[in-house]
């Protein structure tokens, strides 16, 4: 069982680096939309007194505005003025989440999938009660007509409609083509999600989650290409395996408040040549 260092393995200068390296893409991301130094610092102000009232409160005592203020270096009548407003909006809408769901169900229920395990080319309807797209989106809601969701997924491309007008799952598109909403939604959950299981790694003996990546630096954009192909194929087959176990395990299970993750994420990047790094092996595993 991992337990908390007693003292985190950096030191405030290299919190430092390690923060403006993590930080950069999302300073950009914040410039790209509009969102300036002032808005960034509100929200950072605002965060720094959430975490310190409700993760670093000690045993047995009631957290203060004093110690919150010590704790975070914000000023105690700021504290005061803050504290308790809410600062965790959800960004999972219901139409994301019911896509989630109904997609996950197509990828993993044996009523929905071919003999090979693939989803299969569904009817819109069926009048015999048999497995359809009408079925598939009925058993997750019944709040949004079937041919609603099939026509934004058509027009996302999600989906396709084969020679014999039957609905196909094009998988390759299912995040790409994303309404705006699903990837904000993606995108928070997902970062969120990793840097949570990397903070715990860092702050707990021995890490408790499994985090692991392969880098190779100094090739040419073919192979990049080629391996990121690859990559992304493998990945997928991993990801629709463990969403069919987990579907089919679920259903047995007595349920509780346990959250299960698992990512991947494949990134081709084109970087300047960095002369010193030459001499530095191109390839690294983390361990």
């Amino acid at each position: 069982m991992s337990k908390p260092r007693a003292k985190l393995p950096f030191s405030e200068e290299t919190s430092q680096a390690m923060l403006i390296r993590v930080l950069r893409p999302l300073v950009k991301l914040a410039l790209a939309s509009g969102f300036n130094f002032t808005a960034f610092t509100t929200v950072l102000r605002r965060l720094y007194i959430e975490v310190a009232e409700k993760e670093f409160a000690l045993p047995n005592k009631q957290q203060t505005d004093s110690r919150i203020s010590l704790l975070t270096g914000i000023h105690r009548k700021d504290v005061n003025r803050l504290r308790g407003l809410a600062l965790d909006p959800s960004f999972l809408t219901v139409g994301v989440s019911q896509t989630s769901r109904i997609l996950a169900r197509w990828l993993a229920d044996p009523l929905y999938c071919d003999a090979e395990d693939r989803p299969s080319a569904l009817p819109r309807t069926s009048s015999d009660g048999s497995p359809s797209f009408e079925s598939l989106v009925s058993d997750i809601t019944k709040d949004v007509h079937p041919r609603s969701i099939l026509d934004e997924w058509l027009d996302r491309g999600i989906v396709v409609l084969d020679e014999d007008g039957r609905v196909q799952l094009d998988l390759s598109s299912i995040v790409p083509n994303a309404g705006d909403d699903a990837r904000r939604h993606y995108f928070t959950r997902n970062l969120r999600d990793h840097v949570q299981a990397s903070v715990m790694n860092l702050m707990n003996e021995p890490p408790p989650y499994f985090e692991r990546a392969v880098h190779y630096d100094g090739m040419s954009p073919a192979l990049a290409a080629w391996l990121d192909e690859l990559a992304r194929q493998e990945s997928m087959t991993l990801l629709l395996k463990l969403n069919k176990i987990a579907h089919q395990a679920i259903k047995d299970d007595p349920g509780g408040s346990s959250r299960w993750i698992a990512g991947l994420y494949i990134m081709t990047e084109e970087r300047e040549t960095d002369p010193a790094a030459e001499t530095a092996s191109n390839q690294e595993i983390d361990e």
